[in-house]
């Protein structure tokens, strides 16, 4: 199930770098925004980019775990890094690739960004070179990538006012800046080469990517894609990058079957949820039998509304008959129910699911709590309580389960608790001071020196970076 998240402390991150000037090929604007990052979460998804990025991340030395594939809700091809720690890729970018080897490609080159430590040393030549002209040119750059992110009438004229700006300031530290862009997007091209070679991948997904986009240099920012933007492709830039592509011994190896397959599914999900359902049964037709095409038409099948509800768990339970191991379509077909206002049916296939992962999906298990809590049988509230608190264990930053810990001690009478819970939510939602208030609410009914009391404790006397 894909379910929207806004995550705060990337959206500070992420303006805080806006302010810092960091706006080299690894930020855009799009998702730049006060009110954060639309980021999407699902397990199916996930997992797929984790499988595409853990051998990638290894050859770059960044190890296994220390490094994110987030999922931006934005229908235009980009990725970018704003630190060490985020890869933050488009949905646009993985309805638009084809095959998996042109995501891997786009995770080979941010990765070479990480490992480089570009955003490191943006930061330290900003700092250096801290002049009123340099700030002056840095925010005209801002205002020109926040009016394309825009669109529209507005959205030009910022973008123009931006150039004006820019033009105004010191053009020889702004020449410095924009070479040393040029050069880290090169270094991240040959870094990321090498890393599809150690793990014996093509890198034709990557020369598809920059080729796609080199000929929209010619265009407006206005009208190019966020990637086309970010990751200038000079022309001889690209045929450096097309030699060593074709040149490399693994140049001609395909991705299996079964990864071009969950590639589909995940295309098909994405569309199935995110696209207008008029949208989806055009790109998926009825004469398409194959099973990311039914994939699409189910989920869209239950967007259209109460008609479409019978039709759409009718499909999931026809691909449940066929694929009964598919963890996936036992979610989707829980999330159908619960969405449905049906959480007591909810339950067991959300159960199934989280039974083929294992019990290792923390999004699939805050969804099933949310079912449990849902039913109001208070029978269900202890072990509603067990998935929360593992899937916290698991996502120490998950909000979402927090809050809905929060709900599950309420119900059970434990007040303090609660607001602990309900504390730890807000703090990782981003809202501080009302963290802090149900942190203090919830110290008050604690053990003093108990570890629920240290946490709360922590909560109240946390003073942002500035």
């Amino acid at each position: 199930m894909i379910t929207s998240h806004l995550n705060p402390v990337i959206r500070t991150t992420l303006m805080a770098a806006l302010v810092a000037g960091v706006l080299v090929g690894l930020l855009p604007a799009p998702s730049a925004r006060a009110q954060g990052l639309p980021l999407i979460r699902d397990t199916e998804i996930e997992l797929l980019l984790n499988d595409y990025s853990q051998g990638i991340f290894r050859a770059a030395g960044l190890g296994t775990g220390r490094v994110t594939v987030r999922i931006v809700n934005n229908e235009g091809f980009n990725a970018f890094v704003i630190d060490g720690r985020n890869v933050f890729m488009h949905t646009g970018t993985l309805m638009q690739s084809n095959t998996p080897n042109e995501v891997i490609g786009v995770l080979a080159h941010e990765a070479g960004h990480i490992a480089g430590g570009h955003m490191a040393a943006l930061r330290a030549r900003i700092a250096k070179d801290q002049t009123r002209a340099l700030l002056i040119q840095l925010l005209g750059i801002g205002a020109m990538i926040g009016g394309a992110a825009s669109g529209g009438d507005a959205g030009r004229e910022i973008g123009s006012a931006g150039q004006g700006v820019m033009m105004g300031g010191n053009e020889l530290i702004m020449r410095g800046l924009t070479a040393e862009r040029r050069s880290q997007e090169s270094a991240a091209d040959q870094a990321g080469l090498k890393y599809l070679d150690a793990t014996q991948q093509s890198g034709l997904g990557m020369l598809a990517t920059f080729e796609r986009f080199a000929g929209q240099e010619l265009f407006s920012d206005a009208h190019k894609d966020a990637f086309a933007r970010t990751h200038p492709v000079a022309t001889d830039r690209l045929a450096r990058l097309r030699q060593l592509v074709e040149t490399s011994p693994y140049y001609g190896n395909k991705d299996s079957p079964a990864l071009q397959l969950r590639h589909d599914m995940m295309r098909a999900k994405l569309s199935g949820y995110m696209e207008q359902p008029a949208a989806v049964f055009n790109r998926y037709p009825a004469g398409d039998n194959s099973l990311p095409a039914r994939y699409a038409r189910m989920i869209a099948s239950f967007r259209q509304g109460a008609g479409g509800f019978e039709q759409g768990l009718a499909s999931v339970e026809a691909l449940i008959r066929e694929h009964p191991t598919n963890p996936y379509f036992w979610e989707v077909k829980g999330d159908f129910l619960q969405k449905a206002g049906r959480p007591n049916e909810a339950v067991a296939p959300l159960r199934k699911a989280l039974q083929l992962h294992k019990g290792d999906a923390p999004l699939v298990g805050v969804q099933l709590a949310q079912a449990l809590l849902q039913t109001k049988n208070p029978q269900y509230s202890d072990e509603a309580i067990g998935l929360l608190r593992k899937a916290v264990q698991r996502e120490p930053d998950n909000a979402t389960a927090y809050n809905t810990l929060g709900q599950a001690y309420y119900d059970k009478g434990l007040l303090p608790q609660s607001e602990l819970a309900r504390a730890q939510g807000l703090f990782y939602f981003g809202a501080l001071k009302q963290a802090q208030e149900f942190a203090k609410r919830a110290q008050a009914g604690l053990k003093p020196g108990s570890p629920d009391w240290v946490k709360a404790d922590d909560i109240i006397n946390y003073k942002p970076q500035t």
